[in-house]
């Protein structure tokens, strides 16, 4: 996933929309696991930390820290530590941009 054009120049409160598109197991280490997941676009470039918001099933609104942002092979993953399912709609925001 390449970045939005409009990505390049991003405020930190800017948001947009998107689905996940892909994930994977980052690592595990005790009860605590980190997640990488691609979205169909996105304004968050590496270094790049802030939320993902989607709906549960039972219609609660759910946030989800992006930890850290990594670039490889063109895609952007987002490092979350709660996964969601392919094809889960979210508005993501970034909170903080690198220095």
């Amino acid at each position: 996933m390449i970045p939005e054009p409009s990505a390049m120049n991003h405020t930190p409160a800017a948001s947009f929309s998107a689905a996940v598109t892909d994930i994977r197991l980052e690592s595990h280490a005790g009860s605590v696991a980190r997640w990488q997941m691609t979205l169909t676009r996105t304004h968050f470039k590496a270094g790049d930390t802030g939320i993902l918001e989607a709906v549960a099933r039972s219609g609660t609104r759910i946030e989800i820290p992006v930890l850290a942002v990594l670039e490889e092979d063109g895609d952007i993953w987002h490092i979350v530590e709660k996964p969601l399912a392919g094809g889960t709609d979210v508005t993501g925001r970034v909170t903080q941009p690198p220095a």
